[in-house]
């Protein structure tokens, strides 16, 4: 009854039902996490023994990886509902995509954006897609004009990499590419939920290896990690 849906992109199943395609990638916005508190500029100002609000399994992760100490509780809710539970001060810090509050209004509330170097960001964080019926050459058509194919390419090589890992957004994985000068670099991760122990690896070559270049870093990935990260 429609002809097209508009996506976050970092919520995707990994696989998409049969019948269905990706046709466009939007620009991508900052694909950043950011960090967000009333009482600490930096994850490592947070004073020992603090509590951190996160619904992410990924942030979770990552933060219990760099800062054991912390206590991480589950912070549900939309947006404000989440930032009403910091003003409250049910946590002293929390995380929310860069992306979500730049285009809510809000990048006033970020206390600073994490660099990738030590929080990587979830597969696609930042970028909106158009899904439509695989078989829709006219809407596949009109969408094509808004396709952002610098963005498309990253997307492509993250989702690569979290199809070969059979990930989800309730899965400890982040990846991360960026393009210059005609090559690719890409970075994933895939963590256990207590953040003891993460599967790295990176990869770099022409745009055209993309895909390839991100299924063979999850093959990577998966080998490594074997049953500590099988989901």
């Amino acid at each position: 009854s429609i002809h097209l849906a508009v996506h976050s992109m970092k919520d995707m199943p990994a696989r998409l039902p049969d019948g269905l395609a990706m046709a466009a990638i939007l620009p991508r916005e900052d694909a950043r996490d950011a960090f967000l508190s009333p009482v600490a500029k930096s994850i490592d100002d947070l004073a020992k023994g603090a509590t951190v609000g996160s619904s992410s399994v990924r942030r979770a992760a990552q933060l219990k990886r760099l800062r054991p100490d912390l206590n991480v509780i589950q912070f549900r809710g939309n947006v404000e509902t989440r930032l009403r539970k910091l003003d409250e001060g049910v946590a002293a810090a929390t995380f929310l995509a860069c992306a979500g509050l730049n285009r809510l209004g809000l990048s006033d509330r970020i206390t600073s954006a994490i660099p990738s170097e030590i929080m990587l960001p979830a597969v696609a964080q930042g970028a909106v897609g158009i899904e439509i019926r695989a078989d829709d050459s006219k809407t596949r058509d009109l969408v094509a004009a808004i396709n952002h194919e610098t963005s498309a390419i990253a997307v492509d090589c993250e989702r690569a990499f979290l199809a070969a890992l059979d990930g989800s957004c309730r899965t400890p994985l982040a990846g991360h590419a960026t393009l210059k000068d005609g090559r690719i670099s890409f970075r994933g991760e895939a963590l256990t939920h207590d953040g003891a122990h993460c599967f790295a690896t990176t990869r770099d070559g022409g745009v055209s290896d993309a895909a390839r270049m991100g299924h063979e870093a999850g093959e990577e990935v998966k080998a490594r990690g074997g049953a500590l990260i099988a989901y």
